[in-house]
């Protein structure tokens, strides 16, 4: 296949609704760091989705020249860009704002490191959401996933404008992992394999439900445990293997393209499923992610957990202290 019919076929993929219902339906997409690792193929990726007529990229640095650079693509939507000075303006008349703006993991560093630096930036950024697009669905990315939403989630509540169905945690790289990871090791076609993942967005609190994949494939215990705990560590081995120069940007930037392309259909009237990282009353983890359905006012509905194996119901059991302690930091971190 060549380099052309690939990305074409992509291309298509993130704009499945290009010759359906939505289509002449124009949305308007900001990037929060879109300069970055992730931002700039992200940046990308959206120019591509056909559902987009406006994006909107904003960085403290750089961002002019990855909107030159972007805005060449030949799709709809028109770009602008902003620096440091115009987020404000950035925001205005959002529909979906995504948020991958951060510094990335580095060798060593754990995701509590990674809060230190994150949580101030996502805090500012999604204040500004706030008060400029407050009716935006927002796509979290920056992490630490599990603290950064219960950020955004109390920062909304004290501008008075939080609506639980509208503020996301993106955890579809996980599920992008485990699909391929599962599709490998078994010999299947991966573009036919869904796999639900459930918990949260870093280490033991990632649970893929192996037991609950489609198509249904025999795994042996250690098969199983090594499928969990790969996907558990996709994001540490991607920092190993750049070897300290960067982190997992390609694929999440992938991830979160998918992702907000299922956001935008549900907007424009053709819901869909996917699993996210959200308020939850599921479990006794105030956030958690399961399945749930996008509709045109973001989650119209949380799924449950369905049938688990007794592996699953242990790794849920075993997550619940860790994610609900770094749900804990993130809300005493927002309201301090």
């Amino acid at each position: 296949m060549s380099n052309l019919s690939a990305l074409q076929q992509l291309a298509a993929q993130l704009s499945r609704s290009m010759a359906t219902q939505s289509a002449g339906i124009g949305r308007k997409v900001a990037i929060l760091g879109a300069a970055g690792g992730i931002g700039q193929p992200l940046s990308m990726l959206m120019k591509m989705n056909q559902q987009v007529s406006q994006l909107s990229l904003y960085d403290i640095a750089g961002t002019p020249g990855v909107a030159a650079d972007v805005s060449h693509v030949n799709t709809r939507a028109q770009i602008k860009g902003f620096d440091k000075d115009g987020l404000a303006d950035a925001l205005r008349g959002a529909d979906v704002v995504i948020i991958p703006a951060g510094v990335p993991r580095k060798p060593g560093m754990t995701r509590d490191d990674l809060f230190k630096i994150n949580a101030g930036i996502v805090k500012n950024l999604v204040e500004a959401c706030g008060k400029h697009c407050p009716g935006a669905i927002l796509n979290i990315i920056s992490n630490p996933v599990n603290s950064t939403v219960p950020i955004a989630a109390e920062t909304l509540k004290s501008l008075g404008v939080y609506d639980k169905r509208k503020l996301l945690g993106v955890t579809t790289l996980d599920v992008v992992r485990a699909k391929t990871f599962y599709a490998e090791k078994k010999g299947l076609d991966v573009t036919s394999v869904d796999i639900p993942v459930i918990g949260g967005h870093a280490g033991i609190t990632i649970l893929p439900l192996f037991s609950q994949a489609t198509p249904k494939v025999a795994l042996t215990a250690e098969e199983l445990d090594a499928l969990t705990k790969r996907t558990q560590d996709g994001g540490t081995e991607v920092v190993q293997a750049k070897a300290g120069k960067g982190s997992a940007t390609l694929s999440m930037a992938y991830a979160a393209a998918l992702f907000a392309d299922s956001c935008l259909r549900g907007l424009n009237g053709q819901p869909t499923i996917e699993c996210s990282y959200v308020e939850s009353t599921v479990t006794e983890a105030p956030y958690f992610a399961t399945k749930v359905k996008l509709s045109t006012e973001g989650v119209e509905k949380i799924h449950g957990l369905g049938d688990l194996s007794d592996y699953e119901k242990a790794g849920l059991k075993a997550m619940m202290p860790e994610l609900i302690s770094q749900i804990e930091k993130g809300i005493e971190f927002a309201k301090a």
